[in-house]
């Protein structure tokens, strides 16, 4: 395969004039569902009443909802650690979720995945992963099982910048690029790596190294939705038709910091700068003003909207806290495959 030049793609909101009200409004929806609920868990974890650490999606919303509004139920995906985003942008609901990070019953994972394995197995999400760079192989498994089982679903890798030091990348792109798979890995480049800055710990292009393979690379603005969701929708469609493998870096920011335990994040970057991108490079704030320049909704719609998912965001929380936890003879439910003793010896 000949290497294919990388294209730097700079798609404005204002040139998507084929976007119908309905789509328009679903993928603003959203991305409020998701700031929303990261909202709400922040608020868990400080007070008390979530265990362990999350990771906010906080500022990357269009690379969640660009991408897996260009996909559908059948497609997959594999998240990571921070990963809420991915997984209501994949169709999951508040109630369940919020169980999941109580640690409840009702949890998508029976409370035993938490915040960063949780899955949705029902719309494609193959599950998030606590390990950097963790589900590149899974990925690249589902879309070689895509193409041996003749199947025309694809599968979207999402991953931060910082996994790209990960040597997995590199073994699992070499595969794709070699038996043309079915897979799009998406580079959310939120300018950190925990506590570094990307450019500091990735020496050259990250897209170059993908175009190393073969692999046909773009790099896009990530705050951009409607920009996001054109490139997703153009490389789905061609994965289908068999031109897979493709490489996305998306650019974009993460508000809070590493984890909701970082909070003075002053001794890695500056307040105004957080600041700029918050005013100046919000995805729902750019994504509002151009629905309302276009006519498709008015501020007091899209407020109504925001208060519907408000409420049901303190509805779904109020539903988790009061769902029961797994009993404690679940323990090992999940973790071993059920195979009965005649089976095995049959086996063997």
């Amino acid at each position: 395969m000949n290497a294919k030049t990388r294209t730097k793609t700079k798609t404005s909101n204002a040139t998507r004039k084929d976007l119908s009200k309905e789509d328009a409004l679903r993928m603003y929806t959203q991305m409020v569902r998701i700031r929303t609920f990261e909202d709400n868990a922040n608020q868990l974890y400080l007070a008390g009443k979530m265990q362990g650490l999350t990771h906010m999606y906080s500022g990357e919303e269009a690379v969640a909802v660009g991408i897996c509004e260009a996909l559908n139920d059948n497609d997959r995906i594999t998240s990571t650690h921070r990963g809420h985003g991915h997984c209501v942008a994949k169709g999951a609901n508040y109630k369940e979720m919020f169980c999941e990070l109580l640690g409840k019953e009702e949890g998508y994972c029976r409370g035993k995945g938490g915040s960063m394995h949780i899955a949705d197995q029902s719309h494609g999400n193959l599950g998030a992963n606590a390990i950097v760079g963790g589900s590149m192989g899974i990925a690249t498994g589902s879309a070689l099982r895509a193409k041996l089982l003749g199947q025309d679903d694809v599968t979207v890798c999402f991953f931060g910048d910082g996994a790209t030091a990960q040597g997995l990348l590199y073994e699992v792109m070499n595969m794709a690029a070699l038996w043309n798979l079915p897979v799009i890995y998406a580079c959310e480049n939120n300018g950190y790596s925990e506590y570094t800055k990307t450019e500091e710990i990735a020496a050259g292009s990250i897209t170059a190294r993908a175009e190393a393979f073969g692999i046909e690379a773009f790099s896009i603005d990530g705050q951009d939705v409607l920009g996001v969701n054109e490139l997703s929708r153009k490389l789905v469609a061609r994965c289908r038709n068999g031109e897979g493998p493709f490489f996305v870096e998306l650019m974009t920011y993460r508000y809070h910091g590493h984890h909701v335990g970082d909070i003075n994040r002053e001794y890695y970057r500056s307040k105004k700068e957080e600041a700029d991108w918050k005013e100046n490079r919000d995805p729902i704030i750019r994504f509002r003003g151009w629905l309302v320049e276009q006519g498709i909704a008015t501020e007091e719609e899209i407020e109504t909207l925001n208060e519907q998912i408000k409420q049901d965001a303190k509805e779904a929380v109020a539903y988790a806290e009061a769902a029961a936890y797994p009993d404690a003879a679940e323990v090992d439910m999940h973790v071993y495959a059920e195979t009965d003793t005649a089976t095995l010896q049959a086996g063997n």
